[in-house]
């Protein structure tokens, strides 16, 4: 039996594994359209809702995309380059050091200058050495020995991720906080926070209007947040990570490129489509098609190859298996070739946390966001399997709309 959108994702919600979904999918000119809120959000007072199109979602890892096109936009305006060095601009990146391994008694973290500088290119790719240290054991152990201990003062990017470099810049490749940091460069070359920037640049020529980073202040779209709920009463997008994730939100200060920002998904498609379409709104045509782009140097390929065939790899595949032919774009995994009745070669594709998905296929014309809102704790094989079934869902809804247009 095939999985359908509708069907699975209702069986989720019956067996309380889920609370509901946004699901949002649409071809470039708009003629293919799929929306569908299903389940209901509860309200601190415990009322239950039917989830909304419109409900405020928290986009986590979601929301480098929209930082990737910011940072793309400024290198239109000629404020950066890809390939430049960023030492400038961001002194803190230039003088991190790489950490090479540990001390013959196993305490002391190793260290040694960059022997290149950060470039923007790099930060948009995480092949710039910045990783995440819960998924660097060197730069975890670098962390718990010299790292002040968090506290509860929220902090900027630049305290948050202290740490040191887990490799040399362009010489591997592992998921972290480049799009944090390119947040922090574009505000420095703007003189706008990131969040204005994007108002002004992105959401403005989409028509949106409710979109903020952490933490949402906005009565209005307090009032649709869905992680404001029992569960997350500071709405710090718990369900979206699977648990106590969300409350890095609690620590930062200001606008985090990386996971900090709070939008609908009907919003979200618009962004995605704009990109299908190539419509010249956000960037230029010749920018978007290089974010389709292969932007991995062979050593950073092959630490992205390395990364996908780990342990973790199943996170950074994001639905694809490991034999797919992938690289990464500018935005997200790039896949490299057509996946029979799927994805076609080129399609851009990452996610947010452990609960949201999205896509942008040109070559079958065809976009989505899906964005599952779990039930704590979180049952993560029917979440992965919900975010598959809608990933290929979608696709034969797609096929099946074509075929009534075609007869």
């Amino acid at each position: 039996m095939v999985d359908d959108i509708e069907t699975s994702f209702r069986e989720a919600i019956d067996a309380g594994k889920i609370n509901g979904a946004v699901i949002c999918a649409t071809d470039a000119k708009g003629f293919f359209v799929y929306d569908k809120a299903l389940g209901e959000r509860t309200l601190l007072s415990g009322e239950k809702r039917p989830q909304q199109l419109d409900d405020v979602l928290y986009l986590a890892s979601a929301t480098k995309l929209i930082a990737t096109i910011a940072a793309l936009q400024c290198v239109e305006d000629g404020l950066l380059t890809l390939t430049g060095d960023l030492s400038s601009i961001a002194p803190e990146l230039a003088a991190k050091q790489v950490i090479t391994g540990l001390s013959e008694d196993g305490e002391t973290p190793l260290l040694e200058p960059q022997a290149r500088p950060v470039t923007l290119e790099m930060l948009l790719t995480h092949s710039a050495g910045v990783t995440y240290y819960f998924l660097d054991p060197l730069v975890a152990r670098w962390r718990e020995k010299y790292a002040p201990p968090p506290g509860n003062e929220p902090r900027p990017v630049e305290e948050v991720f202290n740490y040191p470099l887990g490799f040399q810049p362009g010489a591997g490749w592992m998921y972290g906080p480049g799009l944090d940091w390119a947040g922090r460069v574009i505000e420095r070359v703007t003189g706008h926070t990131l969040c204005e920037h994007m108002q002004q640049r992105i959401f403005d020529p989409l028509g949106i209007t409710d979109a903020q980073f952490y933490p949402v202040t906005r009565d209005d779209l307090r009032a649709r947040l869905v992680d404001l709920n029992p569960h997350d009463p500071e709405a710090l997008g718990r369900a979206v990570v699977g648990g106590n994730g969300g409350d890095i939100n609690k620590l930062t200060r200001g606008d985090f490129g990386g996971h900090g920002l709070f939008m609908p998904g009907a919003d979200y498609i618009k962004v995605l489509r704009s990109l299908l379409a190539n419509d010249g709104k956000l960037l230029k045509p010749a920018t978007a098609d290089d974010m389709f782009q292969h932007h991995l140097n062979p050593k950073a390929t092959a630490g992205f190859q390395a990364a996908l065939a780990s342990p973790a790899g199943v996170f950074f595949r994001v639905g694809t298996d490991l034999e797919t032919k992938a690289g990464h774009g500018l935005g997200g995994l790039l896949t490299l070739q057509d996946i029979d009745g799927w994805y076609g070669d080129r399609t851009l594709t990452w996610g947010g946390g452990m609960t949201l998905a999205w896509f942008i296929d040109r070559k079958n014309d065809l976009c989505g966001i899906g964005a599952i809102q779990t039930a704590l704790p979180m049952d993560g094989d029917v979440v992965t399997a919900l975010k598959q079934t809608f990933r290929h869902d979608i696709y034969r809804k797609h096929a099946t709309w074509k075929k009534q247009q075609a007869s």
